[in-house]
C-alpha cells in the first residue's frame, strides 16, 4: 500500500461531514510538524481552518484545501459503509475519496517527498486547510483570507485540490472560475376568482414575456477563457393550490453564471430594466455567490501542464466550467492560481470513489509542480 492512499484511508475514516473537521487537520499537522511546519489555528462558529507554513521567503506556494465532506445520504444505499474506506476493483470508496481527501493525501506525501529530495530550497511552502467548504463558506478560507490580509502575507501559487479530471487524471485543470448571482424575485398582482378576472391580475401571466426575454437575453459573448453568460430560471411558485384561484403574486428563482465579461452590478441593472420595461410590480432580492477569477495562462498555468505532462503523458485541458470554489476567496491575496485533482464523476453521490492509482500519479504531479516552481 503506498503512502498516498495509507494517508487517505486514514482521513476519509474520519466523518467530517460539514462544518466538522473531525481531527483531520491535527492529523495532517502532526505528519508536517516533523519537517518543520508551524500551525496557526482559526476556529469560527464550528468550523476549523488552519494555516501551515515552512520557511519566510518568497516564493510562498500554497495548497489548499477542504477537509469537509456532503452527508452521506442514505448509509444503506452504499456499497461499503461511506465512512469505511474499500478498495474494490481498483477503485477506493468513501465519502471524500474525491472530493477531497484524496488530494489533502497527495499534498501532504509530495511535500514529505519534495523537501526528502531537497532538505535546502529557497521560498516557503503552506497548507490552507479549511472545513467550511461544502458548507454556507461563510468561517471558512475566507477568514484564512482576511487573517493572510491582516498580516500582509501574498501568495504567489496556490494549487487546490478540487476534483477537475473528467475522464483520466490530468486530462483537466481549472484556471479561473465563472461568478454566480442569484436572485428571488416576487411578481405582484391582486388575487381573485378565475370567474373574474377582471377584478383580478394575474402574475404568471404578466411576468411570462419579461421571463421570455430574459431567458432569449444575450448577456455577453465570453472570451477566450469563458464560455457566455447564461440565465437560467430554477423555480417558479405561486398559487393557492386552487384550480379557481388566480394567484397574487409569484416567486420566482434564478441563477447567472457569469464570466469576466459581465459583472455582476450590470447583470442587476440589465435585469430590473427589462422588469421595468414589462410594467410589473416586483422584488428581487438578490445574492452574490461568487465574483469571477482567473489566472491566465502563465507561469503556474504552463509549469502545471509540464507537470501534468511529465507524470501522465497527457496534456490538459485548461478549463474555467464548474461550480464555484474556494479559489474565489484565495484569489484575493494570490497572484496566480489554478485546480488539479482527480476524477470529479462520483463527487457528492453515493459510492463515491477514485481510481487507487491515481493517488500516487497526483502526489507525483503535486511533487514536481513544486520542484518547478521553488529554487532548489
Amino acid at each position: 500500500m503506498n503512502d498516498t492512499l495509507s494517508l487517505a484511508k486514514k482521513l476519509i475514516s474520519r466523518p467530517s461531514v460539514t462544518p466538522d473537521d473531525a481531527g483531520c487537520q491535527q492529523l495532517i499537522y502532526e505528519r508536517l510538524s516533523k519537517l518543520g511546519f508551524t500551525q496557526h489555528v482559526i476556529k469560527s462558529n464550528g468550523v476549523t481552518n488552519s494555516w501551515l507554513r515552512i520557511g519566510n521567503k518568497a516564493p510562498l506556494v500554497v495548497f489548499a484545501g477542504h477537509t469537509d465532506v456532503v452527508p452521506t445520504g442514505p448509509e444503506d444505499k452504499w456499497y461499503t459503509p461511506p465512512f469505511e474506506p474499500t478498495i474494490k476493483e481498483d477503485l477506493l470508496f468513501g465519502r471524500g475519496a474525491s472530493d477531497m481527501k484524496s488530494s489533502l493525501a497527495a499534498f501532504v506525501t509530495a511535500i514529505e517527498s519534495f523537501i526528502q529530495n531537497h532538505p535546502v530550497f529557497s521560498g516557503s511552502l503552506a497548507l490552507l486547510l479549511t472545513s467550511d467548504e461544502e458548507g454556507p463558506a461563510t468561517d471558512g478560507t475566507v477568514k484564512v483570507v482576511n487573517w493572510l490580509k491582516e498580516n500582509n502575507t501574498t501568495i504567489d501559487y496556490c494549487i487546490v485540490g478540487e476534483p477537475t479530471a473528467v475522464e483520466k487524471l490530468g486530462d483537466t485543470i481549472k484556471n479561473g472560475r465563472r461568478g454566480s448571482l442569484s436572485g428571488k424575485l416576487t411578481v405582484f398582482g391582486k388575487q381573485g376568482h378565475v370567474a373574474y378576472p377582471h377584478l383580478a391580475s394575474n402574475p404568471i401571466h404578466h411576468c411570462a414575456a419579461a421571463l421570455a426575454e430574459l431567458a432569449a437575453t444575450k448577456w455577453d459573448e465570453g472570451n477566450e477563457y469563458f464560455p457566455a453568460t447564461t440565465f437560467q430560471i430554477s423555480n417558479i411558485q405561486g398559487g393557492t393550490g386552487a384550480t379557481n384561484v388566480i394567484p397574487g403574486e409569484v416567486h420566482i428563482l434564478f441563477n447567472f453564471r457569469f464570466s469576466t465579461d459581465s459583472t455582476d452590478q450590470s447583470l442587476i441593472d440589465r435585469t430590473e430594466a427589462i422588469l421595468k420595461k414589462h410594467n410589473l410590480t416586483f422584488n428581487i432580492d438578490w445574492q452574490l455567490g461568487a465574483k469571477p477569477f482567473l489566472t491566465p495562462q502563465g507561469i503556474l498555468v504552463n509549469r502545471a501542464c509540464e507537470a501534468i505532462y511529465e507524470v501522465t503523458g497527457i496534456e490538459p485541458e485548461v478549463s474555467t466550467t464548474g461550480g464555484t470554489s474556494d479559489g474565489r476567496f484565495i484569489i484575493e491575496v494570490c497572484k496566480e492560481l489554478v485546480e488539479i485533482g482527480p476524477s470529479n464523476a462520483t463527487i457528492h453521490q453515493r459510492n463515491e470513489s477514485v481510481k487507487v492509482m491515481d493517488l500516487d500519479n497526483l502526489s507525483r504531479i503535486y511533487q514536481t509542480l513544486l520542484e518547478k516552481l521553488l529554487p532548489v
